[in-house]
């Protein structure tokens, strides 16, 4: 059995120390032993069942969601699997609605010879007149930053933005926009 401290785990996996102890802390992955020392000692299965969090983490499952996935001896539960996949699909809808409200917002801005600039309010304004609530954008901030990070830092700058703050946002974004 290959035991790997908790820093060990959490390096390989990209994540932070910190949330392995959570999951340990809520139940979802405890280490299959401790050290003499106390330290935290994962094995092979407790690695096999990260990789399984992580992949479910990945597809958007709720740590509840991935609970009810992991239970011994039985397979994933097709009507969790498939309410995922149909919330996805809603996802989707919802944001290629966005995307054709912004790509007109964008021609509309572009299109003129002198556009006039748009405030940090008003562009809240806008997006939350399009349907994103503050879930929404900062789905968006998040997809933004990924996708353009220089034209991120550029229409966040134009918002009239301090660097502090505009530092912080972008740094949020690229941790997905979690808090």
């Amino acid at each position: 059995m290959g035991a790997y401290r908790i820093s060990q785990l959490a390096r390989s996996f990209g994540l932070s120390r910190s949330t392995l102890l959570y999951y340990d802390r809520i139940g979802l992955l405890s280490p299959a032993a401790r050290t003499p020392s106390g330290y935290r000692a994962y094995g092979e299965r407790d690695r096999d069942r990260l990789e399984r969090i992580r992949r479910y983490r990945e597809a958007g499952f709720s740590v509840s969601d991935i609970r009810l996935l992991l239970r011994p001896a039985r397979t994933p539960p097709a009507r969790i699997l498939e309410r995922r996949l149909q919330e996805i699909d809603e996802e989707i809808v919802r944001l290629r609605a966005q995307q054709r409200l912004l790509a007109g917002m964008v021609h509309r801005l572009s299109s003129r010879r002198r556009a006039t600039s748009v405030d940090r309010a008003g562009w809240v304004a806008m997006l939350r007149g399009a349907g994103l609530d503050e879930a929404g954008m900062r789905r968006w901030h998040a997809e933004f930053e990924l996708r353009a990070p220089r034209a991120h830092h550029q229409f966040l700058r134009e918002l009239g933005i301090e660097d502090r703050e505009l530092r912080a946002i972008r740094a949020w974004a690229r941790s997905g926009g979690r808090r």
